[in-house]
């Protein structure tokens, strides 16, 4: 089947032009992110595939299915970029890759700790410079602190499991809690209110939807314990930012390391140090020695890429062949 690959980059094409060995599927890669106003590079693919920056939206996909596109093909988890209720009324089919390797994204969470903790940026810049003095980068024992994790699917439970081997205690929140992996692991569930308030690290995990928008808002800032550390390398809606900015700026919130920011569509995955950050919320996030930002990378390994390009490919065969869809997602 002909693929229209969008949002590509250099990781994206040697990770699926590596798996299509398997497939035969005829990739065509553009650069560009799929939108309403780029859609009609897809002109003759049955198949689109889609990342979380592109932008699609009704207008979007009715112009895709205009163009002769009957199958939107996410390489990734998430899918709250797209309109499902729009692809069902046009006929179109939507696919995603529901995990690709829950230790990309866990230990990549625990990265940002120990870069947080550990004043790691600071002292790599400091030396760089010549300067080996260690002012200023005193950190914590992790051992004995109280790690509280928002979300216990896959990714939820390997960090839980990474953080049991620095001697932490972990506890965690989530709707659907998994008491037989709590114990497997040695993790306990507590209400959300106690995480906030007892945990010396937070770390989200769970997807974006009506009940976790701005799960850190103005009011659960205050609830946080003083001097808390925020890990999100979940989805960028989770947090408010502005909620952020004002923890940071009256010491509630010690620090945050975030992989994810609410607004980073169009700004994540592009090259902005000509013109510089336009959006003023992040660029004053950027700012305060305390916050770590990465631009969506947690996912970024080999082992990952590898996974996300299989599972596209195979959820792009499935449907060519009419078989059955399981990775397919619908509008509830």
């Amino acid at each position: 089947m002909r693929i229209a690959v969008f949002d590509s980059h250099r990781y994206d094409r040697t990770a699926l032009e590596a798996a299509n060995s398997d497939y035969h599927h005829e990739l065509t890669f553009f650069e560009a992110r799929l939108t309403e106003q780029t859609a009609s590079l897809a002109q003759g693919f049955p198949a689109v595939c889609s990342f979380v920056n592109d932008h699609l939206d009704r207008a979007a996909l009715t112009s895709l299915q205009s163009h002769g596109v009957r199958l939107i093909a996410l390489r990734s988890a998430g899918y709250n970029h797209v309109d499902l209720v729009a692809a069902s009324d046009l006929g179109m089919t939507v696919a995603r890759v529901p995990e690709y390797s829950p230790h990309a994204v866990a230990e990549h969470a625990v990265a940002l700790i120990l870069g947080l903790n550990r004043k790691i940026p600071k002292a790599h810049a400091r030396v760089r410079e010549g300067n080996f003095t260690l002012d200023g980068l005193v950190g914590f024992d992790l051992f004995g602190k109280t790690v509280g994790i928002i979300g216990t699917g896959r990714i939820g439970q390997t960090f839980a499991r990474i953080m049991q081997g620095f001697g932490c205690r972990v506890i965690a929140s989530d709707p659907d809690p998994d008491p037989a992996q709590a114990a497997a692991i040695g993790y306990t569930y507590v209400d959300q209110l106690t995480l906030f308030q007892e945990s010396d690290i937070i770390s989200l995990h769970v997807p974006l939807s009506e009940k976790t928008w701005h799960l850190i808002n103005p009011a659960t800032v205050q609830l946080l314990k003083p001097g808390v550390m925020l890990i999100n390398t979940g989805r960028g809606g989770l947090i408010d930012a502005q909620s952020l900015i004002d923890g940071l700026k009256a010491n509630r919130i010690g620090a945050a390391g975030l992989d994810v920011y609410e607004e980073e569509e169009g700004i994540f995955f592009s090259d902005l140090s000509e013109g510089g950050v336009q959006d003023d919320v992040l660029a004053r996030l950027m700012t305060f020695p305390n916050v770590l930002i990465t631009a969506h990378q947690a996912f970024l390994t080999e082992e990952a890429l590898a996974n996300i390009a299989n599972t596209t490919l195979g959820n792009v065969t499935a449907f060519e062949r009419g078989e059955p869809l399981v990775n397919a997602v619908k509008a509830i």
